[in-house]
């Protein structure tokens, strides 16, 4: 793959410092369990399976510095960022195997190839979706940098641009930190997979003027009858999409799904500080007395979801809870 988001070697976790990119491609590297709670903290590392795969390194840096119990290092990293389920499932994956005795960095490893090689079947498992649709919209980064190696939504459009697919991706660019700007447009851009960054609120346009034929976005907690929470913005565009009769899919490993939230309601809904909405880059973009509201992301309910992309085919939305029942578990 041409990135990868994140790796551990002789103790040190190692991860692409997301917030520098494109401008720099910077290195860090974790030797702590604190270290990485704050690298999710701040999005230097982001995207729920790329989280989910640091935490559970993290929990391995935990186990080797000695000061934790399996439990206090899970309480530690799991009150980092509350919505992304995956968080939680790879620190519960070296948790248990530490609580039990068993190698947490064998545990961590085991959890990391499992998410790699889903997120690998769901470039497979879609690429068909889009070996006709010439313009696909994607929204916040699901990429490889968001998913360690292959990405959810953009998985597919990487194999269907591989098999021959002239496809175009318009890419918004998802405010307030740019995920889409940034990161999306960076890795389609180093795959030469033909783009363009759009405006959040120019989605619509394009919707109206017959210039988008598919949707595709990741998903960072799906519940057990399709409601699913991703990047603020996410539900507009279902809206959109169905306005339009435009297919929307979502894609997503199996640890995105969380069978314990019945629906919509049930996903806590993490806001991040209002200077993220106020400043740019460090400057003040807006009145020094005004104030903002920052929530990270939103709930589309699964009414507009055509179908779910996942390790194990292309399906419904009705489909998931009995999937759910024989999915991985944690």
């Amino acid at each position: 793959m041409p990135v990868r988001a994140l790796w551990f070697r002789n103790g040190t976790l190692f991860l692409l410092d997301q917030r520098k990119l494109p401008g720099k491609t910077v290195t860090m590297r974790l030797r702590t369990l604190r270290a990485t709670a704050d690298a999710i903290r701040t999005m230097a590392v982001r995207g729920a399976p790329s989280i989910g795969v640091a935490a559970a390194y993290g929990m391995v840096l935990g186990a080797n510095e000695g000061s934790y119990t399996p439990a206090a290092a899970a309480k530690e990293l799991g009150s980092t960022r509350p919505t992304a389920v995956d968080l939680f499932v790879g620190i519960e994956a070296v948790r248990a195997a530490w609580a039990s005795g068993a190698d947490p960095l064998a545990a961590a490893d085991a959890y990391r190839e499992r998410i790699v090689g889903e997120c690998r079947a769901i470039g497979t498992a879609g690429a068909y979706l889009f070996q006709k649709s010439r313009h696909v919209l994607t929204h916040c980064n699901a990429g490889a940098l968001a998913t360690v190696e292959w990405g959810t939504a953009l998985a597919p459009i990487r194999v269907a641009h591989q098999r021959g697919a002239k496809l175009f991706v318009w890419v918004d660019e998802t405010r307030p930190l740019l995920q889409g700007a940034r990161l999306t447009a960076w890795e389609l851009a180093r795959e030469h997979i033909p783009h363009a960054v759009i405006a959040d609120n120019a989605a619509g346009h394009f919707f109206q003027t017959g210039q988008v034929d598919a949707v595709i976005v990741g998903a960072d907690r799906i519940a057990r009858n399709g409601d699913f929470a991703n990047k603020i913005g996410t539900y507009e565009k279902a809206v959109l999409a169905r306005e339009h009769g435009v297919p929307f899919y979502v894609a997503a490993p199996w640890s995105t799904f969380d069978a314990h939230r019945a629906n919509g309601a049930d996903i806590p809904v993490e806001e991040r500080s209002e200077l993220e909405v106020l400043e740019y880059a460090g400057h003040r973009t807006t009145p020094a007395k005004s104030h903002a509201r920052n929530p990270a992301f939103d709930v589309t309910p699964a009414k507009y979801v055509t179908a779910f992309v996942t390790p194990d085919g292309v399906v419904p939305p009705k489909a998931i809870a009995r999937m759910l029942a024989r999915a991985p578990t944690p």
